[in-house]
């Protein structure tokens, strides 16, 4: 179980959001021009909401999560919308091709300089932060344990920014938005086919090494190598996976299941996902954490993974029961009202 999560999920998942979270930008941006808004106080609403977004990212790191995500897709946004927002596609394509040419040449140097050193061990660093995550799950007085989490987070928010692979994946969402790709995925077959097929392939592909290391197949006197690879190619995963939700959509569409109740509900979570999305770490922090009921040390590879699909399921269930009442996502209510100050919730 754990190799497949390297190979689908790990180092995947984070380039696929980061890319479907600048789809969203590019969107909301148009919005705000389509109803008559100027560019500099659409380009300040969406400078507000990405504040924000850090803010809900540190509260939500001190309280329960170190692993946050959204403060570093804030920081991305407060980053690259002043740059990118209104660049021509063809722009933004070169930018992302640029990045990407970058991650590259930095995934072969690193190993390269790891092996040229008096110590040939390339992932200290990893292993450091490795050990901090650790020590916050594992610590069972709570105060202290969110002073690690803190430090665990800030070190993860500010590799995730620098890693230049969640930048370029801000860029192929910019650029997809310019495009209408997500939004009329007919008219973009052949590109999502393309995309999925390819960046599925070179995705699972660069992930392959790094978990037969993990099973002991292949000796880690590669490890430098492996774990750049699988880096790297999770831009290509996520990109792949993202040109997929487009063909499924698509083929939900032309097969009249839109209203299918499976389709209904899991589009209810997609425009709850905050909500969702921190509504895991609500279950999870207390269950499996030291300082809650310790429960982590008794799970293996295989449960673990049978609690995240029972936890998505219920995230999946409570946003269908909210989608039936015409009501937002707690999350999504507060970062509304305070992006818009005068906005009427619903």
């Amino acid at each position: 179980v754990q190799a497949a999560t390297i190979v689908l999920v790990d180092a995947r998942t984070m380039p696929l959001f980061a890319l479907l979270f600048a789809y969203g930008i590019g969107q909301l941006y148009a919005r705000q021009h389509a109803k008559g808004v100027s560019d500099a106080d659409a380009r300040r609403l969406l400078r507000r909401r990405h504040l924000w977004m850090v803010v809900f990212g540190a509260v939500h790191a001190a309280l329960l999560w170190q692993g946050d995500i959204l403060a570093t897709y804030g920081i991305l946004g407060l980053i690259m919308v002043p740059l990118f927002i209104s660049r021509r596609p063809r722009t933004l394509a070169i930018w992302a091709g640029a990045l990407t040419g970058a991650v590259a040449l930095l995934a072969a140097l690193g190993p390269l300089a790891a092996s040229m050193g008096p110590d040939p061990a390339p992932d200290q660093g990893d292993a450091a932060q490795a050990d901090i995550q650790h020590a916050s799950i594992g610590e069972s007085f709570y105060p202290l344990a969110a002073v690690v989490r803190l430090a665990s987070w800030l070190m993860g928010t500010a590799s995730g920014v620098l890693s230049l692979v969640l930048p370029a994946a801000v860029l192929l969402g910019l650029l997809a938005a310019k495009h209408r790709v997500l939004e009329e995925p007919g008219r973009h077959l052949r590109l999502l086919r393309v995309t999925a097929a390819a960046g599925l392939l070179l995705g699972w592909s660069g992930a392959v090494p790094h978990a037969l290391m993990h099973l002991g197949v292949i000796g880690d006197a590669g490890a430098a190598t492996f774990t750049s690879l699988h880096f790297f190619s999770g831009l290509f995963a996520g990109a792949g996976y993202a040109a997929l939700f487009g063909l499924l959509a698509q083929r939900v569409e032309r097969a009249g299941r839109r209203n299918a109740l499976p389709v209904r509900a899991i589009g209810a979570l997609g425009r709850r996902s905050l909500t969702g999305y921190l509504a895991q770490s609500v279950i999870y922090a207390p269950l499996l954490t030291a300082w809650g009921l310790g429960a982590g040390t008794h799970f293996s590879s295989g449960s673990a993974a049978l609690l995240a699909v029972g936890v998505w399921t219920v995230t999946v269930i409570g946003a269908y029961l909210l989608e039936r009442h015409a009501r937002r996502g707690p999350a999504e209510t507060l970062l509304r009202r305070l992006t818009y100050p005068k906005a009427p919730s619903r």
